[in-house]
């Protein structure tokens, strides 16, 4: 395992939605997983928040001039592999997760899989876009990045249509 330690902040920021029991593990072993899958060296640090459809929306009008709530949002701190490194701990600073807890439960009813299977695929999807994968450059870029989620989540047990269980 090349991956030494990976450090994930969880913060709730929302009142809307009660974060089921387990997600918070859940978002840890994605985060690990997306390392060891892309052969991360050293330790990471990423944070992850949840936030309302309204939290969320601002965020994305104030940082992407889209005036519109969606699912999560990734703030890469590092790029081309140079991350800024914690000087108390030595851990590479990957970035910033930010999920709408509502817009994934809304998803997981439309696309009928759990929550934790909807997180899962968000955590998954925008960690790769904090490592620097970018879907909205090529159509080609998109599919490399979507096998890469679903081979992920795979090896997690988050087969599509299947509840993850602990």
């Amino acid at each position: 395992m090349s991956t030494e330690r990976v450090k994930v902040s969880i913060t709730n920021m929302q009142k809307n939605v009660k974060i089921p029991s387990g997600i918070r593990l859940l978002i840890r072993r994605c985060c690990t997983a997306v390392l060891l899958e892309e052969g991360f060296e050293g330790s990471a640090e990423i944070s992850v928040s949840f936030l309302n459809n309204a939290q969320i929306r601002q965020l994305n009008a104030e940082h992407r001039g889209k005036d519109i709530e969606t699912d999560v949002l990734s703030f890469p701190l590092g790029e081309n592999g140079v991350y800024d490194v914690n000087p108390d701990t030595g851990a590479k600073v990957l970035g910033d997760i930010a999920i709408s807890i509502e817009k994934a439960t809304e998803q997981a009813k439309m696309y009928g899989h759990s929550l934790q299977r909807e997180i899962g695929f968000l955590t998954v999807h925008s960690m790769l876009h904090l490592l620097g994968y970018d879907h909205e450059v090529s159509g080609l870029e998109m599919v490399r990045m979507r096998e890469k989620e679903e081979t992920i989540l795979n090896k997690l047990g988050l087969v599509r249509g299947s509840s993850y269980v602990l």
